[in-house]
């Protein structure tokens, strides 16, 4: 009888025990809208991706600039937690050089310029714990009016390959910080630390890409000769010959480029003069492309893609003659359906002219 006064005693001491234990533990989060919703913009400039993260107020009839957002105080740009921006790779905002990473945005507004400023800290509650010792840096920009703003907003403008400006819009107010990328040296970083060293280290095309970007930016040369030798040291053709006849050129050894130039024509494909002549042509050397044009004309006489590419070279240098005889030729050959009806177009149009 004990035994069992015992055990329910026990039994209702740890019900009492889970009970008043569940009541410390927190509430689940119910879904409900935020008053001010957040949001992510990115954008890629060049290959360098940057994002913001920040959550959405609206001006909901209110006084905003020196009222709702009061002058000179730090402000979170945005709404709720820290603003973040992110880049994938180092970049210059307003021509200060941050490295990439994950960074708090924070702006003092003032009834003139403004300041923007760069934390080191991502993760605190808007601008409340800001801490000026944990600046990376601070630059100031100048804020334009603009069209009315129900919800603040960051947008990009003015993109390039090496630049973006970034926009921060709300009520009639425009911010804009200007954010570059040195794209040519965040390329050459990604050929070196993981492009070479992927699967593109195996094959002779991964190193050639390599040597012919810097050939291209005229960048990295010495390493670009080195690349073009190692692509030419597992296979060596027209396309990698080319490159590093180009980078001997640069390099002031012009017979020697003149003869690697002429040693990769034994290497060449129809398809490698066909790119090259277009080449030619699109840097305005018709003289140039013709000759290759031709010289696929002669060696692969059965292709009807070879007599459209010169009949084309024809047409851009005012020869409409001979244009005529090798788009003709052409048609004679060709067999899929969409290049016989350009061609005959184009015939059309030449003869109408």
């Amino acid at each position: 009888m004990r035994s069992l006064l015992h055990v329910a005693t026990l039994t209702l001491a740890v019900a009492a025990i889970l009970f008043s234990g569940a009541a410390g533990v927190a509430q689940p989060r119910f879904p409900q809208s935020e008053p001010s919703p957040a949001a992510v913009v990115s954008q890629t400039i060049g290959i360098t991706k940057v994002t913001v993260d920040y959550h959405r107020p609206g001006v909901k009839g209110r006084p905003v600039w020196g009222k709702l957002v009061p002058f000179g105080e730090v402000w979170r740009a945005g709404a709720n937690e820290n603003t973040t921006i992110s880049f994938s790779d180092p970049v210059m905002i307003e021509g200060k050089a941050l490295p990439s990473g994950t960074y708090g945005l924070h702006m003092i507004p003032t009834e003139g310029e403004w300041t923007v400023i760069v934390s080191r800290n991502a993760t605190s509650w808007g601008s409340y714990f800001y801490d000026k010792a944990e600046d990376v840096f601070r630059v100031p920009v100048k804020p334009r009016i603009t069209d009315q703003q129900e919800w603040l907003s960051y947008e990009f403008t003015d993109l390039t390959d090496s630049s973006a400006v970034l926009l921060l819009r709300w009520e009639k107010l425009a911010i804009p910080v200007t954010v570059t990328v040195d794209t040519r040296s965040v390329i050459l970083a990604h050929v070196k630390n993981e492009h070479l060293r992927g699967m593109a280290g195996f094959t002779w095309q991964g190193f050639n890409q390599a040597a012919a970007f810097c050939l291209a930016n005229n960048i990295n040369l010495d390493e670009a000769m080195r690349w073009a030798d190692q692509s030419i040291a597992i296979n060596p053709n027209f396309n990698n010959l080319r490159v590093k006849a180009g980078l001997l050129e640069k390099a002031g050894k012009k017979q020697e480029a003149d003869a690697l130039r002429e040693q990769s024509m034994k290497f060449a494909t129809e398809a490698d003069i066909n790119t090259l002549g277009y080449q030619y042509m699109n840097a305005g050397k018709m003289k140039e492309a013709l000759e290759a044009f031709k010289k696929n004309v002669k060696d692969h006489p059965d292709s009807w893609n070879v007599y459209d590419s010169l009949a084309e070279a024809y047409e851009k240098s005012g020869e409409k003659k001979l244009a005529m005889e090798n788009y003709s030729q052409a048609l004679k050959r060709v067999q899929d359906a969409a290049n016989k009806k350009r061609i005959t177009e184009t015939l059309a149009k030449l003869g109408a002219k």
